[in-house]
């Protein structure tokens, strides 16, 4: 009986075979290791980023189809991306930074870009995309768990927490047949991390591996996992699935 699971396994077609995914921030981190498990399993992949080399650089080592540079946030470049593809299955949208930051800290016009990039974007997207995806392809977006939990500096990242999902839902109705979902992500080892926390980052990394349900830090491997997922699993719409290796539940 092992034997014929292992020849049905191996005989298997890759489950995006034939289809396209759009990483719109995928030269590295979350977005970089996406497109390569979506290139695994034999989607055709586009990739986006701001960085002119950096994307050069991630195209070459997945094999993309095709890339694009340009700012997300610039919305006007957005739209003339979109109306230049083809017909695709799936994009994922990994574009964007948390801000945290104290009230009497704030740096008003930098928190309204920030709170648009997170939302506007999601909007842009949305709309932008619904005549290029195939029915019963997926939007991904990415949002956080950490701002659930109320603390001092968390206020911009909180509303942004909350607001993704409640958007999430809406657009998956607005835009069907096409779906929609928002990765909620804890703590993630990227390139991002790194940057934020600078020489704190190895403290962190132990704090979580020793907190942690699991025992270990999310990479950005897990979290592309779930986003494959999401995209080959046809049922799924309207939700936001957390991945955080526990974070939210213990004092981490």
């Amino acid at each position: 009986m092992n034997t014929a699971i292992t020849v049905s396994h191996l005989g298997r077609e890759p489950e995006l075979l034939g289809q396209t995914v759009v990483v719109i921030g995928g030269s590295a981190g979350i977005g970089f290791e996406t497109a390569r498990r979506a290139r695994a399993q034999g989607a055709k992949v586009i990739l986006t980023a701001r960085n002119p080399e950096r994307l050069k650089h991630a195209a070459t080592e997945i094999d993309a189809m095709s890339t694009a540079a340009f700012d997300a946030t610039d919305t006007d470049a957005l739209e003339s991306f979109f109306r230049d593809l083809p017909v695709i299955d799936h994009v994922m949208v990994t574009a964007g930074r948390p801000y945290y930051g104290r009230l009497a800290d704030m740096d008003f016009a930098k928190i309204r870009d920030l709170i648009g990039a997170h939302l506007l974007q999601a909007l842009y997207v949305a709309r932008n995309a619904t005549s290029k995806v195939r029915p019963g392809g997926t939007l991904i977006f990415m949002g956080g768990t950490g701002g659930r939990r109320p603390a001092i500096g968390m206020s911009i990242a909180s509303a942004v927490t909350a607001a993704l999902p409640a958007l999430t839902a809406n657009l998956a109705l607005e835009i069907a047949p096409v779906r929609v979902n928002l990765i909620a992500a804890g703590f993630v080892d990227t390139p991002l991390s790194a940057e934020l926390l600078g020489n704190q980052l190895e403290k962190r990394r132990n704090q979580l591996r020793t907190t942690l349900p699991i025992g270990r830090v999310v990479g950005p491997a897990d979290v592309a996992a779930l986003a494959v997922h999401i995209m080959t699993n046809t049922a799924l719409t309207g939700a936001t699935y957390d991945i955080d290796g526990g974070q939210q539940f213990v004092a981490a």
